[in-house]
């Protein structure tokens, strides 16, 4: 794929309406061109000590006057305008976008989303990669990612594994 946003989201419990971060990269013609993050309030707005402190950092304090989903949302609409969507396991992040949707009851958009881990699975045997998930299958790739879990740095390393491999 040469034109599409790749696009993940961090949560701040285990409901997936709390999305707390997003992250966009955009990729026009093969190269990326742009990048979007935002801290995002989540509903509802408290944190899980294991996901916030271990997993990505993000409290309460990081975004109790962030703005709302809907809110961040609209940035996010015009950011994607009429591309395609990608994310690394895409059955999470679209879940936690349709969620979020319906708790600010707003229809969602239907996005074309795309996955580059279920794409991996079929196109690289997991021997040769051990697993798939965004820091093994970016080593595999030889594709620089650090700072997991962070909406951005994830969403980029999706960006450069779609570029890769779909």
């Amino acid at each position: 794929m040469d034109n599409f946003v790749a696009i993940d989201v961090e949560t701040a419990n285990q409901y997936p309406t709390s999305i707390c971060a997003i992250g966009a990269v955009k990729v026009e013609n093969g190269y990326i061109t742009d990048r979007y993050y935002s801290l995002v309030q989540p509903e509802p707005n408290w944190y899980l000590r294991h996901f916030s402190e271990n997993i990505h950092g993000i409290s309460c304090k990081d975004t109790d006057t962030s703005p709302n989903f809907i809110t961040v949302w609209e940035d996010v609409d015009a950011f994607i305008g009429d591309l395609p969507l990608v994310a690394h396991n895409k059955a999470f992040d679209e879940r936690c976008i349709r969620a979020a949707f319906r708790a600010y009851d707003t229809d969602y958009p239907d996005y074309p989303f795309h996955c580059t881990l279920q794409c991996a699975r079929k196109v690289i045997p997991r021997a040769m990669v051990g697993s798939y998930s965004l820091p093994y299958l970016c080593q595999f790739l030889g594709i620089s990612f650090n700072n997991h879990h962070n909406a951005l740095a994830d969403a980029e390393a999706c960006a450069k594994i779609a570029m890769t491999i779909l």
